[in-house]
């Protein structure tokens, strides 16, 4: 695979957690014991958010993604929006000055201008942020560090850094993995009645047999000892259509979030089996990871499964991480910044709950993440993360066990994060969906269901208001088949996970539906570029305001059936916590039901802007020429104009504009936004007084009617001559 280091050019984004600087230390849990004092020369990677305009940012990410504004689908690259919304020169130069002074290394900016990273000695760590450090033991043997008392921020960097993380070098995030199935476990259930999977079932593999010369992606098997293949999840969600029409992902990027490596051996011989192409796989490894990490099940599930999807992308980019909140949360956004690989979609089949977050964190380090997923998302990428697999208890202790309280996973719960529930369906002999319910595991591992329900932390979307009664962020947003029986069909031969000796196995959870899902938005994604359309980006904003429209029923299978309450199945548990029920329309157990992606196709076609741009030639003399140039360009046949926005000092800012011309596609024309007598007047009166003179200027696309339909990005031009 070529592992490729992320972190010592500066090249990674740090997603959320940070310790805020008024918050409490977390101490350990009863379930681990104290070592003692931390070692004073060990080495600590740490990140600093910066104060930067989130507000500003965060404005900017919602009226790119909102169908209806003038601004949707009109994305800034990364650095655009770093200059517009990340911290000011001055901020940035004192971190790193004071960073050095204080003996740390590896200190920079990150791209985002929204994070300064470093690394300090224990002993130098403790002295800067006032935090005792400590050495902990789990009782499997694991050591990690963690501060005994709360963090602050030296009063050097007040105003210009809002949080520390790095301190706390506990294992938080895992992966959204259910387990797999043994043959006689599925026999059981099949025998017990269990809700699953509708005989005749097509293409299935049973593990360890792979049929030589089957025909693409069906390969027989026993339906209560195999998984399902991908002919029968790609035909039941619909990519049927999108595969007839020439779609199958090629010239997009996605982007896998992982804390486990894989065998490239296991993906060919999951690939040949079922006639696949591969992807070119690039790994990268981000923060302390130098060397590819040992092959596990969950990163062999999500690129099978991804590669099933969309096989001939572009390119399939897997982010290694350690498990650490710092560096995994690191990783979520490292695409983005690894420059020359933006992908179009990032998937994310781990996280950590809410009330952790909670309890470790602080506002500063929560608003530092959501900040970076919002650039994110104004850049026009879509992320997804998977609900989790412990139902609406989503919290874990170390045993691995949930505990009996409601609460929902991070960072599927964040406004810019798409989060994918779980199913299971009943196929018919055509391999369409016959009926879709919850996915809630009573038989085999009866603590595992998609995750679901209230957001403690995140107040509602825009987006959400008028599905979501209440007043809080509800996930999942839409959910894709999970359920272990009968599960995916993998093969994985990785001694983590797997069993070498019987590499075709069955694995579930939403870490599952997730990739499957990013596959399907790429190849979307595929179909909206070759037509001349913007990027999904968010994707959020788009499917609620399919799912309260006519449209509902096409996009969108309506789960009505189960729930995803373990607490009456898990007898650690043994009573109902409450949430979440199966209804019509939207709720908060498998939010809009599953989607079916060429459905979804031809909705984003209607729905989605077509790509304009506009550019301001240079060496212009505008007072001069009387006019000012400006290009502009369609990506399909369009009315298009511009205008400028001129403000002289600090005077109130006027409007001068361009005619309207007509565009082909594909085509650019520079236009004229002339200056009247009057205009001209004051401008040389002020150039004459030395006064500034800044114009906005931005391109618009009308409908027949001369309405704005569309508007570009503004650019920004002094004039001085």
């Amino acid at each position: 695979m070529g592992l490729r280091r992320l972190g010592a050019s500066g090249s990674v984004l740090i997603v959320t957690l940070a310790v805020a600087a008024s918050s409490a230390a977390s101490p350990p849990t009863a379930q681990v014991s104290r070592v003692g004092a931390a070692p004073a020369d060990q080495p600590i990677e740490l990140v600093l958010p910066l104060v930067a305009d989130d507000s500003g940012l965060r404005r900017f990410a919602i009226s790119v993604s909102t169908p209806g504004s003038l601004e949707y689908g009109q994305y800034e690259p990364l650095d655009t929006l770093a200059e517009r919304f990340g911290a000011s020169a001055h901020a940035r130069q004192t971190v790193l000055a004071y960073l050095r002074r204080a003996g740390a290394s590896g200190v920079k900016i990150d791209r985002t201008r929204l994070f300064a990273y470093a690394t300090l000695r224990a002993a130098a760590a403790q002295r800067l942020f006032g935090a005792r450090l400590a050495q902990f033991r789990t009782a499997r043997g694991a050591r990690f560090l963690a501060p005994e008392s709360s963090a602050r921020i030296p009063s050097a960097l007040r105003g210009a850094v809002t949080g520390v993380i790095g301190l706390d070098t506990r294992p938080l995030a895992s992966p959204h993995q259910a387990v797999t199935t043994t043959a006689a476990e599925r026999a059981r259930a099949y025998a017990a009645a269990r809700p699953t999977s509708a005989e005749p079932r097509t293409g299935t593999v049973s593990p360890g047999v792979c049929a030589a010369g089957a025909a693409a992606g069906e390969v027989g098997g026993d339906p209560a000892t195999a998984g399902f293949a991908p002919n029968q999840y790609l035909t039941a969600y619909g990519f049927d259509a999108l595969r007839a029409a020439g779609f199958h992902g090629e010239g997009e990027r996605v982007a896998l979030i992982e804390i486990n490596g894989f065998r490239y051996s296991d993906i060919k011989a999951f690939a040949g089996c079922f006639h696949l192409d591969i992807p070119r796989l690039n790994g990268f490894g981000v923060g302390s990871v130098h060397h590819e990490l040992a092959p596990g099940g969950e990163a062999t599930l999500d690129l099978e499964v991804l590669d099933a999807a969309a096989p001939d992308l572009k390119a399939i980019d897997v982010y290694e991480s350690k498990p650490t909140a710092a560096e995994v949360l690191r990783a979520l956004t490292a695409p983005l910044q690894n420059a020359g690989f933006k992908p179009q979609v990032i998937s994310a089949s781990l996280g950590l709950c809410e009330n952790a977050l909670i309890g470790s964190v602080g506002a500063a380090g929560i608003r530092a993440g959501e900040a970076a997923l919002a650039m994110a998302t104004g850049t026009g990428i879509t992320f997804l993360a998977s609900s989790g697999d412990d139902g609406s208890a989503d919290c874990t202790g170390v045993n691995g066990k949930p505990l009996g309280r409601l609460a929902v996973n991070y960072p599927a719960s964040s406004w810019w994060v798409t989060g994918v529930g779980g199913t299971n369906f009943l196929l018919n002999p055509a391999n369409q969906i016959m009926t879709e319910l919850v996915w809630n595991d009573t038989t085999v591992q009866p603590d595992s269901a998609g995750g679901g329900g209230i957001s403690n932390l995140f107040p509602r979307p825009g987006y959400q208001k008028g599905t979501v009664g209440s007043n809080r962020r509800v996930v999942p947003d839409v959910s894709m088949l999970a359920d272990v029986l009968p599960g995916y069909a993998i093969y994985c031969a990785a001694r983590r996970d797997c069993d070498p000796s019987n590499p075709w196995t069955t694995v579930g959870g939403t870490s599952a539906g997730t990739p499957l899902l990013a596959g399907g938005l790429a190849t979307v994604d595929q179909e909206l570029r070759m037509r001349g359309r913007a990027d999904l980006g968010l994707i959020n904003p788009l499917i609620y305001s399919l799912g309260r429209s006519s449209l509902a029923a096409s996009v969108f299978k309506d789960v009505l059936n189960y729930d995803n309450d373990i607490g009456p199945e898990d007898p650690s548990i043994g009573r109902a916590l409450g949430c979440c029920q199966a209804r019509p329309g939207f709720d908060d157990a498998s939010g809009w039901g599953s989607v079916n992606l060429s459905a979804l196709a031809g909705s984003a076609l209607q729905s989605q802007p077509s790509r304009q741009s506009l550019s301001i030639p240079g060496h212009q003399k505008p007072v001069k020429q009387h006019k000012l140039l400006v290009t502009i360009s369609c990506a399909i046949g369009c009315r298009a104009g511009a205008f400028a926005l001129i403000k002289i000092g600090s005077g109130k800012p006027f409007e001068v504009d361009s005619h309207v011309t007509t565009l082909s596609a594909n085509a650019s024309k520079t236009l004229s936004i002339a200056f009247g007598s009057g205009t001209l007047s004051r401008l040389r009166s002020a150039l004459r007084h030395h006064r500034r003179i800044l114009a906005e200027v931005a391109g618009v696309v009308l409908d027949p009617a001369n309405k704005v339909r569309t508007q570009t990005p503004p650019r920004f031009l002094t004039i001085k001559g």
